[in-house]
């Protein structure tokens, strides 16, 4: 290996030293770095270049280099300004959207040089063009999920703040009617003969039809912001769940929770929630169940949620559409909080829901786990 490092040394040695930059430009893939002459005109073109944009060196040597750029910037000359800016001050930096030699487009950074002799004379410049693309999507990959993430803690809010609403006013307004209903009731056994009482059976139904508008009321107020969860935290609520859906859908439903110790932020409690709603939601209208399992447990880095149904499975095309029966909402809340979400089916087999959420992502400041 040591003679075969000197003999390189002793052939790059032999090499004249304008040579061996040429060599280093040409070895650059990732780059594209070419020379233009004072009016701009493509000089050199190095393999990154021809990456990067798509030309060969016969294609385009001799061309304005305003033919990397948007038809906007030409317009209003900003391939100009920016030589000027460089001739000027030595060196221009920029980043924009450039053009490909098949029309797509591309984020770059550039770095535009002034190239001058010993007398100080105007050569040329040197260019040196990267395409941040890639970065730029996974920059807007970022903006996109703080702002999904934004949305959803303001739909929650909002969800909870009609929640109690719904419970302290229209809530206290039927129970204010039921009374008065009792007391009108009792004013007419007092004042009215037994016999004519007998006939007033509406009184009874409205008493009744009052009792199920309160059922409902609190149902929705609970499906919207269920009180439970920010009293006594995610495990009773799931709890609260699976019992409220084993009373609806007759379905049977075992529960384990296993994260006493654990304080939970109010986004992962509410996203875990969330998901755990939306899949027992998918097996009461789609899974043709006969029985639900859900288990949230955790141990020293991790919580697991898991979400299983012995009913007929995702249908094929479920499978391939991560959108369908509201997966991708799932997954989205899942990814918020650090984790992952995985869905397992098998025709016949029902399906899993498998979480697991770092905790280092979901506790409150100063919680510990036992």
């Amino acid at each position: 290996m040591a003679q075969r490092s000197s003999s390189l040394s002793v052939n790059l040695s032999e090499i004249e030293l304008d040579h061996r930059y040429r060599l280093l430009i040409d070895a650059v893939q990732d780059y594209a770095i070419f020379m233009l002459d004072t009016s701009g005109n493509v000089a050199s073109w190095n393999p990154g270049a021809q990456r990067s944009k798509g030309y060969a060196p016969e294609e385009i040597i001799g061309r304005h280099f305003s033919i990397f750029y948007t038809p906007e910037d030409v317009a209003i000359g900003k391939p100009d300004h920016l030589l000027e800016d460089a001739a000027l001050n030595d060196r221009v930096e920029d980043e924009g959207w450039r053009v490909r030699k098949d029309g797509s487009r591309f984020w770059a950074n550039v770095v535009i040089t002034a190239v001058h002799d010993e007398a100080g004379t105007l050569l040329g410049f040197a260019k040196i063009t990267r395409d941040l693309s890639q970065r730029r999507r996974l920059e807007e990959l970022e903006r996109a999920a703080a702002a999904s993430a934004h949305v959803q803690q303001a739909r929650e809010n909002e969800q909870k703040r009609i929640a109690q609403e719904l419970h302290d006013d229209l809530g206290q307004s039927l129970t204010s009617l039921k009374l008065t209903l009792a007391v009108h009731e009792m004013e007419l056994i007092q004042h009215v003969p037994e016999a004519i009482r007998e006939r007033l059976t509406s009184i009874n139904e409205l008493g009744g039809q009052i009792d199920a508008i309160v059922a409902s009321l609190r149902r929705i107020a609970a499906d919207l912001r269920p009180p439970i969860l920010d009293d006594l935290g995610l495990g009773a609520a799931l709890e609260w769940m699976a019992e409220g859906f084993e009373q609806r859908y007759g379905i049977p439903v075992k529960c384990a929770v296993n994260t006493d110790a654990l304080h939970l932020t109010d986004l992962a409690a509410i996203s875990l929630y969330r998901v755990t709603q939306e899949a027992l939601t998918n097996v009461a209208r789609h899974a043709k169940a006969s029985e639900v399992s859900v288990r949230l447990l955790v141990d020293e880095r991790y919580m697991y949620l898991r979400i299983h149904d012995d009913g007929v499975g995702l249908p094929e095309d479920a499978k391939r559409r991560p959108d369908s029966f509201g997966l991708l909402g799932m997954r989205e809340r899942i990814l918020q909080l650090g984790g992952t979400l995985s869905i397992y089916s098998k025709s016949g087999d029902g399906v899993t829901i498998a979480v697991k959420v770092p905790l280092s992502k979901i506790l409150v400041e100063n919680s510990t786990c036992t």
